[in-house]
């Protein structure tokens, strides 16, 4: 039985994230450590401690939860728990490929600080918006994009799940599209609460500005592959790796295609490495036979390692 790796992205973020482990495992607060070191600014005590609203703040957000992932990741190493895949959903894919070796860790806080703020800054406050339909019905999505765009921009954004999309595009085009996925049959349409409209082409001016960031960084071949977010496609390579962080900028994170292809490569054991349960929630949407255990908090090492031969 293979195991995946899957590593949270925005949203996940809580305050006193981080804090159990780096009070339990020295390798954990070593983590913390390099980030307050890489960034120059206490990054450690924003997620142990909070404010909420500054750890809201994408540029915040970012490193921040890519910080708890990496710690939490080098706790089950020390424990020789490793994968034989790894995924991140968004900012996410960042902390899978540090954990497969592509990525130095002190790299890619930096690199998540900086994305934060070229995606906060590519659109203009509320000149963009993200909603949630829920339980739309298959085969509509296209058809309610198409109607609601209106020479606006609207796109999928998060293909979470079956029962779940996320789409993206200016505030108008995404308000139209709401009421329209409601009248074809969505359950409900939920707008979000952030602060730019993410994985749509409005990000274009971000991608341009991280593409310059991402071609100076070293990246290495993956000790183990990982299945990106923009072709839900399977990478060693550190090239590829390169490539798939400056597309999935303007691209939607394929999420459902990522697991459907991990299961498919004899994934059955997942385990969500960072904060939060977002991933493990969605895997029963997608494959109800899916296993998802978690690993944020010290407190759930010795159910982890029960689970693991």
């Amino acid at each position: 039985m293979n195991t995946a790796f899957l590593f949270p992205g925005q949203g996940s973020q809580f305050a006193g994230m981080g804090k159990s482990l780096a009070q339990a495992f020295p390798s954990a607060r070593a983590v913390f450590e390099e980030a307050d070191q890489a960034l120059g600014f206490e990054l450690s005590r924003l997620c142990f401690e909070g404010p909420e609203e500054a750890l809201r703040l994408t540029e915040n957000t970012q490193p921040a939860i890519l910080t708890v992932s990496v710690a939490a990741y080098r706790v089950l190493r020390d424990n020789s728990l490793e994968p034989d895949y790894v995924a991140g959903h968004s900012l996410g894919e960042y902390s899978a490929l540090v954990a497969a070796g592509s990525l130095r860790f002190a790299d890619a806080v930096t690199l998540v600080r900086k994305r934060g703020r070229y995606m906060q800054e590519a659109v203009p406050a509320g000149r963009g918006a993200m909603a949630a339909l829920l339980k739309l019905p298959e085969g509509k999505l296209e058809a309610v994009l198409t109607e609601a765009a209106q020479g606006e921009v609207v796109s999928a954004a998060n293909l979470n799940s079956p029962d779940q999309v996320v789409i993206a595009g200016d505030a108008g085009a995404v308000g139209r599209a709401m009421e329209l996925a409601k009248a074809a049959g969505a359950r409900r349409a939920v707008l979000l609460p952030v602060s730019a409209p993410f994985h749509c082409p409005l990000m274009r001016p971000a991608q341009e500005r991280l593409a310059v960031d991402l071609d100076q960084a070293p990246f290495a071949d993956l000790r183990c592959p990982l299945v990106n977010n923009a072709n839900a496609s399977e990478i060693r390579s550190g090239a590829d790796a390169r490539r798939g962080l400056i597309d999935q900028v303007t691209s939607p994170v394929r999420w459902t295609e990522s697991i459907r292809l991990l299961a498919a490569r004899g994934c059955q054991r997942f385990v969500e490495v960072g904060p939060g349960s977002v991933l493990t929630g969605l895997l029963r949407g997608i494959q109800p036979s899916l296993a998802g255990l978690r690993f944020g908090e010290a407190e759930e090492l010795e159910k982890l390692r029960a689970a693991f031969p």
